[in-house]
């Protein structure tokens, strides 16, 4: 009997490799490996592009920031240099000239108007050789009254210790500390529409109690002082709070009335309505004495003075100081609202 035989060209170990199927194993090893090799290929692009744009971003930040680094270098560079060109007084003029200072807006501590200022100003023109006179162009309509008497006080020292005539040349308006600074000169020129005057002292505010009760909102202030909170808005006044300001006005008032008549000695037309803190035009001031004539700048350098140049002595804020008062305007803004209260020269 023939025994049955393994078909031709079949292993007879199915476990080994079958003949003819080597090839058709290995593609799809090669086309795995082909495609891992791709995936390895892709990452490592996108890595480097993405550590290159990386690199191209810092490199533009560091550039940036170095420029505006430089920027404010140079930016810082040019406000000291315009400060020190800007700030101080002219250099000593040795030809015969009028020196002027200039009194423009609110007299107040912090402002150009205020004490520090115009009284170096005047330091300068008065040092100045070349200067025959100080002449104080003022359009103020008034402020503090201890500023505007800082002023007067350092207008009488400088003029017997320099033995320099001092004269006000009034533009629009010298009212209430502006004319208490103006006394001081010799004499007085104003504008025939000029307003000349307002010898008098106020304290202004509001009082919200009485709104307050309507709304029904209730007050929560506690003071140590029964009189602590005496310019309070939102508490009432009593009669004897009410009367300790007004005393206080008085004799501000009467300091005031004291230093004009001492400026204006017998040129003043001495009324009740004078002192009542009206005001008047440059024309009826001369008619009050309280002005002398009319005249402007020009007029008084080339008539009285006699020294047609006319210098200006007076100091501006520089950029450099105009940044830090910005800078520190915030920080101030709480003290101003409270000296609001005090008494003024309006």
């Amino acid at each position: 009997m023939t025994e049955p035989q393994m078909p031709t060209g079949m292993p007879e170990d199915p476990n080994m490799p079958v003949a003819g199927n080597e090839s058709a194993q290995a593609a799809p090893e090669k086309i795995a490996s082909t495609a891992k090799n791709s995936d390895a290929g892709w990452e490592r692009a996108t890595l480097e592009k993405l550590a290159t744009a990386t690199l191209v971003e810092q490199r533009s930040a560091r550039r940036w920031r170095n420029g505006i680094r430089i920027a404010w270098l140079v930016f810082l560079s040019v406000v000291v240099w315009m400060g020190l060109q800007q700030s101080g007084a002219p250099a000593d003029i040795a030809t015969p000239h009028t020196a002027v200072v200039s009194i423009r807006g609110e007299i107040a501590s912090g402002n150009e108007a205020s004490a520090d200022v115009v009284v170096a100003s005047m330091r300068s023109a008065f040092e100045d050789q070349g200067a025959k006179a100080v002449v104080l162009l003022i359009n103020s309509p008034g402020g503090s009254p201890v500023q505007a008497g800082i002023i007067n006080d350092e207008i009488r020292r400088l003029k017997a210790l320099h033995n320099k005539p001092v004269y006000a040349v009034v533009e629009e308006t010298c009212a209430s500390a502006a004319y208490y600074i103006a006394v001081a000169a010799d004499e007085i020129y104003v504008d025939k529409a000029s307003i000349v005057g307002s010898i008098g002292v106020l304290m202004d505010g509001f009082g919200f109690t009485g709104l307050m009760d309507k709304l029904g909102v209730e007050r929560r202030l506690m003071t140590a002082g029964e009189n602590k909170g005496l310019l309070d808005p939102f508490s009432p006044q009593t009669e004897k709070q009410r009367a300790f300001a007004q005393s206080m006005l008085d004799q501000i008032h009467q300091q005031f009335i004291a230093v004009v008549k001492e400026g204006r000695g017998k040129r003043l037309t001495e009324t009740p309505e004078v002192f009542s803190g009206l005001f008047w035009t440059g024309q009826q001031a001369i008619d009050l004495g309280l002005a002398d004539k009319l005249g402007n700048i020009d007029y008084v350098a080339r008539e009285v003075v006699k020294a047609e140049e006319i210098v200006d002595y007076t100091r501006k804020e520089n950029v450099a100081e105009r940044l830090v008062k910005r800078f520190g305007a915030s920080i101030g803004d709480g003290a101003v609202k409270a000296l609001r209260s005090l008494p003024a020269l309006h």
